[in-house]
């Protein structure tokens, strides 16, 4: 189903009915775990991703959280939070975190509904697909760092050369 025909059938309300339809759309995999939270798994080209998205009604938010399929070992979180904070200087919306408990990597953005204003389908669609292009992007320099040893510098120039074409 087109994205403009979801828009047309569209309710108001909570955007995380737009968002089921979206992942509907997409045959991404998904479960509404209650009223405020859509979880969904996305497979990347480097990696999967659990994508949950949660509407706070009290701040009239709608946040996505992208977790990625890998965990930093105590021994080189130090190195990979330098990562993320040269990553996330170069990010116009959202931002990577590093849950120091357990070593997860989490890609966070929002997209705030304040003064009763409605998400549409684009909005929704387009939070999810920053958050896993933001992701792809970024994963092969997470990836020298965490597995190759890499300092973070050049870890993170090295994941940033476009290629052009296919071998």
């Amino acid at each position: 189903m087109a994205l403009e025909a979801l828009e047309r059938d569209a309710e108001p309300g909570n955007p995380l009915d737009r968002v089921e339809r979206i992942a509907e759309a997409h045959e991404w995999a998904f479960s509404r775990t209650d009223a405020r939270e859509v979880t969904m798994d996305v497979s990347g080209g480097w990696s999967g991703m659990s994508i949950s998205l949660s509407w706070r009604d009290e701040f009239e938010i709608l946040h996505v959280a992208a977790s990625l399929e890998a965990k930093v070992p105590p021994g080189r979180r130090d190195e990979v939070a330098k990562l993320l904070a040269r990553i996330n200087e170069q990010l116009l919306v959202g931002h990577f975190d590093l849950w120091h408990a357990d070593g997860s990597l989490i890609f966070r953005n929002s997209l705030l509904l304040s003064g009763n204003a409605e998400a549409n389908d684009a909005q929704c669609e387009a939070l999810i697909r920053l958050a896993v292009e933001t992701c792809e992007r970024y994963f092969p320099a997470v990836h020298f760092v965490v597995w190759a040893g890499q300092p973070a510098g050049h870890a993170l120039e090295a994941a940033m050369i476009d290629t052009w074409g296919e071998a």
